[in-house]
């Protein structure tokens, strides 16, 4: 039996190779300095399949048939996901004082908001954007749909109950947790309504089949997901946000990401609190009927 510190050795040259191999399906990109964290966290899966080397493994994940299975159960395994709710204030208080009145005129004709929140994790980010709608109090007989979205399966279970502990809401406002939220053994359950605005979905941000299955967004999040990426990654993801977006949507990313170098596809928009970018509106474009 394989044992928590049996470690399998992982040789330079097939650590290159592997790291390609993930940076390829998925875009997350380990630099040369994170070999030690793939041959520490993958020696377990190499034992469990009977294999005797990461050269073998990585066989397994060129050819076998099993290896798509394979490769989502190295995402689970590989990525970090650490998230809370309201994380970033001043960036939602621009989205819910200012970009959700903007979305209210602009949409009043078809009344359906359509957001997504792209790299969910463990869904404390869709919730919150749900919370923040219901609270405008603007949009109760309009279609409401709220996408969360992920490559790890193991963190959307988690989403999909909508059960957190204490240190999730490290700087939420009493008054939400009180509203949204049943607090049961020391846990906190979403409330029925917020949760039924938001659907989660399995979805790797480089596969084109699925992500044209998205559809038009009036909002994206992509908040602390694109520093995974190696450059090329991240212009294919903020094309593929690019082409989701309706005209006149925006685009969330966390403080630490810019589009430098990246895209010219949108312009930089200063609010009240935050920047926040747009993608622009054709000239002659209507202004409404988005979606």
């Amino acid at each position: 039996m394989f044992k928590d510190d049996e470690v399998t050795p992982l040789p330079e040259e097939v650590f290159r190779l592997m790291r390609d191999l993930i940076r390829d399906y998925c875009g997350i990109y380990f630099d040369d300095g994170s070999r030690y964290i793939l041959e520490k966290r993958l020696s377990r899966r190499v034992s469990k399949l009977h294999l005797s080397s990461f050269r073998d493994y990585f066989r397994y994940l060129l050819y076998d048939r099993n290896r798509k299975e394979e490769l989502t159960s190295i995402i689970d395994i590989l990525t970090v996901n650490e998230t809370y709710f309201f994380r970033e204030k001043n960036q939602l208080k621009t989205f819910s004082e200012e970009v959700l009145p903007e979305l209210q005129e602009t949409n009043k004709d078809i009344k359906r908001l359509r957001i997504w929140s792209a790299g969910c994790s463990t869904g404390e980010e869709p919730y919150t954007i749900a919370m923040l709608v219901l609270e405008t109090g603007s949009f109760h007989d309009w279609t409401i749909e709220i996408l969360g979205s992920d490559i790890n399966q193991r963190v959307l279970q988690v989403a999909r109950r909508g059960i957190y502990r204490k240190n999730s809401f490290r700087t939420t406002e009493e008054y939400f947790l009180g509203k949204y939220f049943v607090e049961e053994n020391g846990f906190f359950r979403i409330s029925d309504n917020a949760k039924q605005q938001v659907n989660f979905n399995l979805l790797n941000l480089l596969d084109p089949y699925k992500v044209q299955l998205v559809g038009k967004m009036d909002v994206i999040f992509c908040r602390n997901v694109l520093i995974y990426f190696d450059l090329l990654s991240r212009k294919k993801v903020v094309d593929v946000f690019s082409e989701r977006l309706a005209e006149g949507g925006y685009l969330l990313l966390g403080h630490a990401e810019s589009l430098i170098n990246i895209s010219t596809a949108f312009k930089l928009k200063h609010f009240q609190h935050d920047m926040l970018y747009q993608k622009p509106l054709k000239k002659g474009a209507p202004t409404d009927g988005k979606g």
